[in-house]
């Protein structure tokens, strides 16, 4: 937009948006108001709107304008301008009345926050605004309004305010608490039986304790301190404030992590919340789950606060146990979506008690874990009208599926044996929730156990026909995971394979038989090479079972990971004969002169190359040097197939990249017996990249250089490969957002040149595209994708570790000298990289990753980072727009001096991440 359109033509647009009929006027309205919105004259236009008040949908754009404008473009406005915004918006703020929409004093509230938090010369401007808006009752709501957003917004990541503003602006909030806390009194005592007010009230509390802006001193013996128990514990609270109490208590108990340094407030808060036993006791008797729900959070919250001295101090001051009965009492309630309130509690628990090793302790907590287990078992229970086998998906199935993962959590704690044992009741649902348990801790069964497991797999395997079908698919699953134990106990494997035999025939229960056997299969292996051929005939019918692609594939591959452990002789047969029907299917397709390719469709090859994936994959035989690979015939005979496939469906990447994970299986079952496959594979995998740019023959070529890459008569090839992947992936990369477009090809590029680097260093670093290569890394350095990102990292890693790396000492000195160069080149620009995709770019997980890099420069030359670093910390902005400081002089030299004397991996990510939020 070139220049400010009229306000007329402005208030046409958002009429054509609103009440334009016409789906095409609607869509050409808000691209033009969208915009508008982006440039620079939406200032002008957005103030000019809300003097005018024509209607409500102009002035609820021109709040949310004014509101995007200072929250994410407030860097557009020169600093003399800041004055006349603030005095603008203090004046809209004014004409605010009861009768104002709510969703225009929410955006007018969140862009004052938005500015105070802004402007750093405007100081005290939270006693301001309650100087000016405090006295009027009208306009308290809007006021509360940002004394509630205000504190929100101190972390937004669009404002980026950076360390030091946040401190400072956290700074004025304590200092200007005691004036809110006597304003929010006020509104207190005035509000009578508003419980709007009430509410509004406790959510201000809540926000000011999320930031530690409310010491205990200031709040501790106050009637605010009291207000959220004491709607919490009236029956007759309504739903709304009983809500706002419970958040408000949740923001406060989370706020005093530290325990020991609030002590009153904690005790405080502690006497509070066990006053609201009965509360929560109403609320099930009134089957007000929504109360019910708020009285767990607070619950829980309480436990997750007081875990250290629950933990360190069991059942003595803050460690009292009456918080854990708190937390069974919710277990206990009759809707799971309560207990599952309670599971983060749990989980940590699990991990301190886990940590501290201590037998006494564990034995202090058992009765509580074991009434955990109990309750847990109960919420499990399938309806008794239920009359089909378990759903894993939906709400509930995804509930059982966390209560699994809890279990095997806690489980330590009693342990495993005590969770084995059936139930005294009778009915099927009890049962089957009692299978349910023991399937998570089946894995923990030491294989010595010869009393409960031997009556639990007796029941199971004598199970009548007319047993519930539920009860039998959780008894498939229980016997899966039992496999470690049956492996030891082989006494009991002929039984078990009937049963998952009987079980793959019958439909419903096809896809769990099928995968317990593979769980059988795999770890079981060396004692059914016997099998071997009666599992061949079940894989040879297993398209007339109802399989998932899943389980069929499971089947595969434990079939696969015994025929590996067949004699020599019997392995090419076998695996011949596991390929044979996936080929022949594919064979089929492949010469079908068939239309597109829709997933899942009868003329998709994919399920034949991924049943052909999982063979190859397991099945892996020993193979001293000097011996033929056994498998290396059919494989031979397959790649004909194969590369046939990559040709026809070459432009089909979810295809393409399922041909490429069958030949990387087939490769790495043969490893360097593959060798005859390398010339042809590497001239396709060229030709079709060049055509089509599938980053997964970059993956596959770092497969290739993995195995190869050390052969030196394989080196020249593979070189010629990446030169000739090199082309094709530059143009596409240096396109307009070209690396945040193509992650994946950044991804799998950097992983290849890993390889090289990994395998035949000196050929890589003397090759024309090295330095292209290092370019590109460099600028990749701000990707924010997870595993581009960590790919890109670890290149560079390992590129500056090998000048140190001394295992081959015969060009040690040759790999040391040609690194030396290319980062006297390009150091300065990779360091500058690094240091500003901290401080700009990546969440701060993926810092980590960074360190790795900084911590092989220091390694490398430490004094040359140093100046290399001087050099990227001088060109830091260390001032925005209204002399907010991101970084003063003296944290830049505190930063640079921690940096450069770091001596550990961990000294060095820790000072990346403290030097990055000073952005943030």
């Amino acid at each position: 937009m070139e220049q400010a359109p009229t306000l007329e033509t402005v208030c046409q647009a958002l009429q054509a948006l609103y009440n334009n009929p016409d789906t095409t006027g609607k869509e050409k309205a808000s691209v033009w108001l969208g915009e508008l919105q982006k440039s620079v004259f939406a200032w002008q236009i957005a103030d000019q709107l809300l003097r005018c008040n024509k209607s409500l949908e102009s002035c609820y754009f021109a709040a949310q304008t004014m509101r995007t404008k200072i929250q994410y473009a407030f860097h557009e406005l020169p600093v003399n301008s800041h004055q006349s915004l603030r005095e603008s918006l203090m004046e809209h703020a004014s004409k605010i009345t009861p009768e104002t929409p709510p969703v225009i004093v929410t955006q007018l509230s969140l862009a004052l926050a938005d500015l105070i938090l802004q402007i750093p010369t405007w100081k005290g401007g939270v006693v301001e605004i309650i100087q000016k808006f405090g006295s009027n009752p009208q306009q308290r709501s809007f006021l509360l309004e940002v004394l509630t957003v205000l504190p929100e917004e101190i972390n937004s990541r669009s404002l980026r305010l950076g360390a030091n503003r946040r401190q400072e602006v956290i700074n004025e909030l304590i200092a200007a608490c005691p004036v809110v806390l006597q304003l929010l009194g006020v509104c207190a005592e005035s509000s009578g039986e508003d419980t709007r007010m009430q509410a509004r009230i406790l959510r201000v509390i809540g926000s000011w304790f999320s930031v530690g802006a409310i010491s205990q001193d200031a709040i501790i013996n106050t009637p605010l301190l009291q207000a959220p128990f004491e709607a919490l514990k009236k029956r007759e609270t309504p739903s709304h404030l009983h809500e706002a109490a419970a958040d408000c208590l949740c923001t406060a108990l989370y706020s005093i992590e530290d325990i020991q340094k609030n002590p009153s407030l904690a005790q405080a808060l502690l006497e509070g919340v066990l006053t609201l036993t009965e509360g929560y006791h109403l609320s099930v008797a009134d089957e007000d789950s929504d109360k019910s729900i708020n009285y767990c959070r607070v619950f829980t919250e309480l436990a997750e606060a007081f875990l250290n001295a629950i933990v360190s101090s069991p059942n003595q001051g803050l460690g009292d146990f009456r918080i854990l009965e708190l937390i069974l009492t919710c277990i206990g309630h009759h809707l799971y979506e309560v207990a599952e309130i309670t599971f983060n509690f749990w989980y940590r628990l699990s991990e301190e008690m886990y940590q501290k090793n201590d037998v006494g302790l564990n034995e202090l907590y058992k009765p509580y874990v074991q009434r955990l287990i109990v309750a847990l078992s109960r919420h499990c229970q399938l309806d008794p009208d239920h009359d089909t086998i378990p759903d894993d998906t939906g709400d509930f199935g995804e509930f059982r599926l966390r209560v699994s993962e809890l279990i095997k959590d806690v489980a330590f704690i009693v342990g495993s044996t005590p969770c084995f044992s059936q139930t005294g009741n009778p009915s099927w649902e009890t049962s089957e929730a009692s299978l349910f348990v023991m399937t998570a801790v089946a894995k923990n069964i030491l294989p010595e156990e010869k009393e409960i497991v031997p009556k639990v797999l007796e029941c199971i395997l004598n199970l009548p026909d007319t047993v519930h079908i539920a009860v039998r698919y959780t008894s498939l699953q229980l016997i899966g995971e039992l496999c470690e134990w049956i492996e030891r106990n082989p006494q009991y494997l002929d039984p078990v394979l009937r049963f998952l035999l009987a079980g793959l025939q019958q439909p419903t229960l096809a896809s769990a038989a099928a995968n317990a056997l593979q769980s059988i299969s795999i770890q079981c292996r060396d004692h059914l090479t016997d099998h071997f051929q009666g599992l061949v005939q079940i894989i040879q019918a297993m398209d007339t079972f109802n399989l998932s692609s899943d389980a069929a594939i499971g089947l595969l591959k434990g079939t696969a990971s015994i025929l590996a452990r067949l004699p020599h002789s019997s392995i090419a047969d076998g695996l011949r004969t596991l390929t044979s029907f996936q080929i022949t299917q594919l064979n089929k397709l492949i010469n079908e002169e068939s239309g597109p390719v829709k997933q899942g469709a009868d003329n998709d090859p994919t399920v034949w190359l991924d049943r052909l994936a999982a063979i190859f994959r397991y099945t892996n035989p020993t193979v001293t040097n000097g011996q033929v690979h056994p498998c290396q015939a059919v494989i031979q005979e397959v790649w004909v197939v194969l590369s046939q496939a990559c040709n026809k469906y070459q432009s089909d990447v979810r295809i393409t990249e399922r041909c490429c994970r069958c030949i990387r299986f087939a490769i790495r079952c043969l490893g360097k017996n593959s060798a005859t496959l390398l010339t042809p594979l590497v001239t396709q995998m060229v030709q079709l990249y060049q055509v089509h740019q599938h980053s997964c023959f970059l993956y596959l070529g770092s497969i290739l250089t993995d195995e190869y890459g050390s052969e030196a008569g394989c080196v020249p090839g593979l070189l010629d490969m990446l030169q000739a992947f090199c082309g094709p992936t530059f143009k596409i990369l240096e396109e307009h957002n070209g690396l945040r477009n193509h992650p994946d090809t950044v991804d799998d590029l950097f992983r290849l040149c890993l390889r090289f680097i990994q395998r035949c260093p000196v050929p890589f670093l003397q090759s024309a595209m090295c330095k292209p290569l290092l370019c590109c890394a460099i600028a990749a350095c701000s990707l924010d994708h997870k595993d581009a990102n960590a790919s890109v990292m670890k290149f560079l890693t390992d590129f500056i570790k090998y000048s140190r790396e001394k295992e081959d000492r015969e060009d040690f000195e040759l790999r040391h000298s040609l690194i030396k160069q290319l980062l006297c080149n390009h150091g300065q620009a990779l360091v500058h990289a690094i240091i500003n995709a901290c401080i700009y770019c990546l969440p701060t997980y993926m810092v980590t990753d960074v360190a790795d890099v900084v911590h092989e420069l220091l390694l490398f030359d430490r004094p040359t980072f140093c100046v290399l670093l001087e050099t990227t910390l001088k060109a830091l902005p260390t001032e925005s727009n209204g002399n907010a400081v991101t970084a003063t002089h003296k944290q830049l030299t505190d930063f640079h001096k921690a940096l450069t004397s770091s001596e550990s991996l961990k000294q060095t990510s820790h000072t990346l991440r403290d030097f990055s939020r000073l952005y943030r």
